[in-house]
This record gives structure tokens, C-alpha cells and sequence, in this order.
């Protein structure tokens, strides 16, 4: 597996519910793995990629899916590349971890949100629940829609801080009204509070994890 990623494992035996993480820029591969205990009751196994792309983060070493180019729009091809590392990741930890596949869960938390969605859009079928937490989804993203009626039956919760200062919530609501534009069935809260991840919306994720992915019996 090219990209370095951390995993937490549940008690018992596999296959696993399973949520892929995406961090956001300047974090790594550690940064959402401490959540994993708290969501749905530790019930998931969840396995954090990082990103591929080193960036200095004051004295420390942070890392990011894409370059931020302040004033510009973002680097297209970079995009494509981070998309593609992304991508494969999931293939290969689909082939060495006991992940439950009809119960694969994909999260992303900003920069890492809009891989997230990017993934989604292009392979729908394949995930049981998107999550969207503190991020948005490019609008040019619509047209790279795959599988329409399957993108449709996906569940997708967008969690949001209004007091957000690295994307606005008015990002996130333009978001979530692309998304039933698209007829994806979504399920959105506001939280007070800025960019991050708090107590409330972890159970409310719980909850809504445990009610579309963990409890339907889906069939062979």
C-alpha cells in the first residue's frame, strides 16, 4: 500500500463495518484515528490514509491531498493524482483487511471531505454511507457523476460548524443543496462551533451510522 495509514481494529472477528478517513490539509494519518472508539460504539473498524503530499505546518510536518493556491482555483491535476493515490489505497486495503464490503463507509473531513465526495461521485456503488464532515463539494463535481441511480441510494450525512473560519457554512449549505440537486438522500446538521469535529455531532454520526449501515440486513 503506497500511502502510510493507520487502522483500529474492533473486538471481535471480521469482516468489519469498515469507514475509510480522510484527514484534512496539514493533518496526518493519526489525526482521526482517535475518533474511532467513540463512533458507534467502537463498532467499526476504521483505517486512516495520509496524504501524500508534505507540508510544513509551522515546526512540525503536516500533509495535504492537494496544494491550497490562496487566491486561485485548485490545481486540477494535482486533484487527479490525489484522487487516483486515493483510489488505489481503497483497493488495496479492500483486499488485506476483513472488511465487511457491503458495509464500507467512506469519510472525509475538509480537504479530505472533498476527496471524499470525489471518490463517491465516481464509484457509488461501492460504499453503504458517505460522510461529510466541515467540508464542500465542488461544484464541477457533478459532472463527473458515474452511476446516477446508484448515487441516489446513497445514504450521506454533512455535519458543519457555523462558526466555521477555514469554510464557511454558507459552503457547506450550497453543498448540501448540490447534493439533492443530485437526488442523494442527505441528512444535515449545524453545530456551534468552528472547524471540527464535537461531541454532539459524533453522536449524531453515531446514530446515523448505526441506523443506515450497522443495522439493515443487507442481502447476499
Amino acid at each position: 500500500m503506497r500511502l502510510i495509514h493507520t487502522h483500529y481494529e474492533p473486538a471481535g472477528a471480521g469482516p468489519y463495518p469498515t469507514i475509510i478517513a480522510m484527514h484534512g490539509f496539514g493533518a496526518n494519518a493519526l489525526d482521526l484515528l482517535g475518533l474511532a472508539p467513540y463512533i458507534a460504539e467502537g463498532r467499526f473498524m476504521v483505517i486512516c490514509p495520509q496524504a501524500p503530499l508534505e507540508v510544513p505546518i509551522g515546526p512540525t510536518q503536516g500533509y495535504a491531498w492537494f496544494p491550497i493556491r490562496m487566491g486561485s482555483p485548485p490545481d486540477r491535476q494535482a486533484i487527479d493524482q490525489a484522487g487516483a493515490a486515493a483510489e488505489e489505497f481503497i483497493d488495496r486495503a479492500l483486499a488485506r483487511y476483513p472488511i465487511d464490503q457491503r458495509k464500507l463507509v467512506l469519510l472525509g473531513f475538509s480537504q479530505g471531505g472533498m476527496m471524499a465526495y470525489r471518490a463517491a461521485v465516481r464509484n457509488p456503488s461501492r460504499y453503504a454511507a458517505l460522510v461529510a464532515l466541515s467540508t464542500w463539494f465542488p461544484p464541477e463535481l457533478k459532472d463527473e457523476v458515474a452511476d446516477p441511480p446508484a448515487l441516489e441510494a446513497l445514504p450521506t450525512m454533512v455535519q458543519h460548524g457555523r462558526g466555521d473560519d477555514m469554510i464557511e457554512i454558507a459552503r457547506g449549505r450550497a453543498s448540501v443543496e448540490t447534493l439533492r440537486s443530485l437526488r442523494i438522500p442527505v441528512t444535515f446538521r449545524e453545530y456551534d462551533c468552528g472547524h471540527e469535529i464535537t461531541a454532539d455531532g459524533l453522536q449524531d454520526l453515531s446514530q446515523f451510522l448505526t441506523e443506515k449501515v450497522l443495522s439493515p440486513i443487507i442481502s447476499l
